[in-house]
C-alpha cells in the first residue's frame, strides 16, 4: 500500500493515507460525505480548490523599499501612532516629491505673514472703538447688580489676568487637545495617519505638513510641548507681537516639516512625523537668540540653571548629531529645522520681511477705504 500526504481541509479534518487505485477520488468520497444541501456547484468547486496534495501558498509578504530598517525603528517609538509601512509608498523618483512641498511652504509661508499684516492692520483700526466699547461696558456694569458666584465672571475674570501671550496660545494648546482626542477614535485612525503625520512617501504630501503640527499621539509628548510654548508664550509675543507670531508659529511648522521632508528623502529614512516640536524649536530659539543672558532651567531640575545662549547651542548640538547619527526616537531634522528658522527669523527675517510689509498694508487700507467703485462710466 502506497503512502501520502493527502489532506481534506473543506471539512477540517487531515488524513495521511491514500485510497489505493480503483477506489473513490478525493472528489467522490467528500461528495458522499457532504449533506444534500451542499452539493451545489459552488460546493464542488470549493472541494476541488481544498482536496489533493498542493503545495502550500506562499505567504505574501509586504512590498519592502529601501527602507525597511526606519520603519521596524518608527514602530517601536511611543510618540508616534502604530503605522503599517504599506500605508506608504516611496516615490521612484524621491526628488520629484519635494517639488509641491516646497511650492506649498513658500505659498504657505508668504499667505501667513500677509494675513499677520492683515490683521496687525485691522486690530489697530478696530483698537479705538473698542477702547469706547469697554468704557461705556464698565459704565453699564456699574449700575447693573452684579450676580454672585456667576461662572462665566470667573472665566472673564481668568482671561482677563492672562498675559496677550498666554492668551494668543491658548488657542493653539486647545487645537493640539482636540486632534489629540481625535486620535482615540478608533474609526478616525486611517483618516487621522493620512492627513496628520507628514511623511514624503505618503500620497498626502502637502496638508499634513501644517496638521501635523496640531498632531500628537502620545499625551507626554504633548503635555510636554504645550508647557514650553506655554512658558515662553509671554516672552515670544512681547517680541513679535500677536499676529506676527502667529505667522511665524504657523510658517514654522511648516517649514519644519519641509526640512524633515528633505532629510528622509536625501537618507532613503521614511517614516511618520507628527507634533508641534519643530514649531516650538522656533520659537524657543528666537527668544534665546533675543535674549542670550536669559536664565533657564529644567523643570525637574529647578536648581540647576544655564544661560538661554548655552541651552540653543546644546539643543542645536544634540539635533545635529541625531540627524546624523539616524536617531529614530525624535525627528530631530524638524528641530533642527525649527530652531534654524528661529534664530534666523530674529537676525535677518523680521528685517526683511515684517518690515516690508507697508506696501501690502497700504493696497488693503485703499481697498477699504474706498471700496468697489460705483457705476461702470468710462474714464
Amino acid at each position: 500500500m502506497a503512502w501520502r500526504g493527502w489532506a481534506c481541509r473543506g471539512w477540517g479534518c487531515r488524513h495521511a493515507w491514500a485510497p489505493p487505485a480503483g477506489s473513490r477520488s478525493c472528489e467522490e468520497l467528500t461528495a458522499g460525505l457532504a449533506p444534500p444541501q451542499l452539493l451545489g456547484r459552488r460546493f464542488n468547486f470549493f472541494i476541488q480548490q481544498k482536496c489533493g496534495f498542493r503545495k502550500a501558498p506562499r505567504k505574501v509578504e509586504p512590498r519592502r523599499s529601501d527602507t525597511g530598517r526606519s520603519s521596524e525603528a518608527y514602530k517601536r517609538s511611543a510618540l508616534i501612532p502604530p503605522v503599517e509601512e504599506t500605508a506608504f509608498y516611496p516615490s521612484p523618483y524621491p526628488i520629484r516629491t519635494l517639488v509641491k512641498p516646497l511650492f506649498f511652504t513658500v505659498g504657505f509661508t508668504g499667505c501667513a505673514f500677509g494675513s499677520a499684516a492683515i490683521w496687525q492692520y485691522e486690530s489697530l483700526k478696530s483698537r479705538v472703538q473698542s477702547y469706547f466699547d469697554g468704557i461705556k461696558a464698565d459704565w453699564l456694569d456699574s449700575i447693573r447688580p452684579q450676580k454672585e458666584g456667576d461662572f462665566r465672571k470667573e472665566i472673564n475674570k481668568w482671561w482677563n489676568n492672562l498675559s496677550d501671550g498666554q492668551r494668543t496660545v491658548t488657542g493653539i494648546i486647545a487645537a493640539n487637545v482636540f486632534v489629540f482626542c481625535l486620535w482615540r477614535v478608533p474609526s478616525l485612525q486611517r483618516t487621522m495617519i493620512r492627513y496628520f503625520t507628514s511623511n514624503p512617501a505618503s500620497k498626502v504630501l502637502c496638508a499634513p505638513m501644517l496638521l501635523s503640527t496640531f498632531s500628537h499621539f502620545s499625551l507626554f509628548h504633548m503635555a510636554a510641548n504645550m508647557y514650553v510654548l506655554w512658558s515662553f508664550s509671554s516672552s515670544i509675543v512681547n517680541i513679535l507681537g500677536q499676529e506676527q507670531f502667529m505667522a511665524v508659529y504657523l510658517s514654522a511648522g511648516v517649514i519644519s516639516n519641509f526640512v524633515s521632508y528633505v532629510c528622509k528623502v536625501a537618507t532613503g529614512r521614511y517614516g511618520p512625523s507628527l507634533g508641534a516640536s519643530g514649531a516650538i524649536m522656533t520659537v524657543l530659539a528666537a527668544v534665546c537668540t533675543k535674549i542670550p543672558e536669559g536664565r533657564l532651567a529644567i523643570i525637574f531640575l529647578p536648581m540647576f540653571t544655564f544661560t538661554a545662549g548655552n541651552a540653543l547651542k546644546a539643543i542645536i548640538a544634540m539635533d545635529t548629531a541625531g540627524m546624523i547619527l539616524g536617531w529614530k526616537f525624535f525627528d530631530h531634522a524638524a528641530h533642527l529645522g525649527g530652531a534654524l528658522f528661529g534664530i534666523w527669523y530674529i537676525t535677518y527675517g523680521h528685517e526683511l520681511i515684517w518690515k516690508n510689509r507697508e506696501p501690502l498694508v497700504k493696497i488693503w487700507h485703499e481697498m477699504r477705504t474706498n471700496g468697489p467703485r460705483k457705476g461702470g462710466g468710462s474714464k
